[in-house]
């Protein structure tokens, strides 16, 4: 008994020691299985809270409503794919009646698969258009090399899409922009603009012709990475911006993920804060009449309790453990 025991185990070694596609043993297929299944659980569980945060958004910005055409701007990216896939979802199931468009720009930079947009969308039965506009060489020759090329490229791109939408008598413009983008947004505006500005929502194009959404607003980009792998959407890399290392965007970044890593929640607290917004409590005397304070107007909003660290409340994300006190976040001491 023992000798067979032996021979077997030195078979299992030698089948392990050869390639998986020459020969997979019973266990390996059973745990390829396995973990087939765990990825199908993992992607409708995503789905399933995509869906949730898109169709809250939809309704807390009233989005999308009842005969609208939406054109979903598809980029190839991880966002766009992401965004069309739950708003086919939501339009199949929908209580209103939505038709969707989705629109690509080729810009024509140097190997860029013109094929697989149009391939993925034809399996999809998608209404699609794709845009061809030679943006990359007016990028090229307007911005000289090593520095940033998005905020010309994101103009050119604008007014294209912008142009495409009015052809095509859309109603709604569609972008993939999630929350990660909307916080960062915010920083970059605070840090190098001294503006407490983001990407809103919605909003008018500033031609005034159009209603821009961004669906995605409420979802993570750390979850839309993942549901992208698990989907495998056939996604295409930039390649205008997307080795440049030297980007502000790129270090906010960087800095919300240290952040994110030392007290976890923070991200999702910066994100509520802008959806708790206390003008009597900021600066700006345009948006609260601090000229007319006095005792006769009252105590508003709390008055002088700015920052109260027995009301801080950790987000549903953040566990025990990681939670602190306003006063240890920030470092600073009480005045008694």
């Amino acid at each position: 008994m023992r000798a067979l025991y032996i021979k077997r185990f030195n078979q299992m070694v030698r089948n392990m020691s050869q390639p998986s596609s020459v020969l997979a043993s019973p266990v390996s297929a059973v745990q390829q299985e396995l973990a087939l299944k765990a990825a199908k659980q993992q992607q409708a569980k995503l789905a399933k809270k995509f869906r949730h945060h898109v169709g809250k958004a939809i309704n807390d910005y009233n989005m999308i409503e009842d005969g609208d055409k939406v054109m979903v701007c598809l980029s190839g990216g991880a966002d766009s794919y992401t965004m069309l896939d739950i708003l086919l979802k939501l339009k199949a199931s929908a209580p209103i009646h939505f038709d969707i468009v989705a629109v690509n720009l080729d810009q024509k930079q140097p190997g860029f698969p013109e094929h697989i947009l149009p391939q993925y969308l034809q399996q999809l039965g998608v209404d699609y258009h794709i845009i061809e506009e030679d943006t990359y060489a007016i990028v090229k020759d307007k911005i000289p090399e090593g520095k940033t090329t998005c905020s010309l490229c994101s103009r050119l791109r604008r007014g294209i899409l912008y142009s495409t939408a009015k052809r095509l008598q859309v109603t709604k413009i569609a972008l993939g922009h999630h929350r990660d983008d909307m916080i960062e947004t915010l920083l970059l505006n605070m840090f190098f603009n001294g503006k407490a500005k983001t990407m809103p929502a919605k909003l008018v194009s500033d031609n005034g012709e159009h209603v821009v959404i961004r669906p995605l607003a409420y979802c993570k980009e750390k979850q839309i990475k993942q549901y992208a792998q698990l989907k495998q959407f056939p996604i295409i890399p930039c390649n205008l911006c997307g080795s440049q290392t030297n980007l502000q965007r790129q270090n906010v970044k960087q800095m919300l993920n240290d952040w994110e890593t030392t007290f976890p929640g923070r991200a999702e607290s910066i994100f509520t804060a802008m959806q708790n917004v206390v003008p009597s409590h900021l600066a700006d005397h345009q948006l609260f009449n601090f000229k007319d304070v006095d005792l006769h107007t009252g105590v508003v909003n709390g008055g002088d309790i700015a920052f109260d660290s027995e009301s801080f409340i950790a987000p549903a994300s953040v566990s025990k453990e990681d939670k602190f006190s306003q006063a240890e976040l920030v470092n600073i001491v009480e005045l008694k």
